[in-house]
C-alpha cells in the first residue's frame, strides 16, 4: 500500500486496515514457526504498511501533516 493510499483513508479507515494487517501478521509468524513460507518477504512487506498507518495516524493526532480527508 502506498504512502498516498494511506493519506487518502480517514481515521477509521485506518484503524480498520491496521488491525486486520496486524492479525495478517500474527498469522503469517505463527505459519513460519510451525511451517514455511511461501513468501517470507510478506512479514517485512506488512511491517512497513503498519509502520506508514501508524505514522500517518502520529501525523494526524500531532497536526503535523494536514487533516483527514473529508
Amino acid at each position: 500500500m502506498k504512502i498516498d493510499e494511506i493519506r487518502g483513508k480517514t481515521g477509521d479507515e485506518l484503524e480498520y486496515e491496521l488491525k486486520n494487517l496486524r492479525k495478517e501478521l500474527f498469522d503469517l509468524r505463527f505459519k513460519s514457526a510451525t511451517q514455511s513460507l511461501q513468501s517470507p518477504a510478506k512479514i517485512r512487506q506488512l511491517k512497513r504498511t503498519i509502520a506508514r498507518l501508524l505514522t500517518i495516524q502520529n501525523e494526524r493526532t500531532a497536526g503535523i501533516r494536514g487533516q483527514e480527508p473529508r
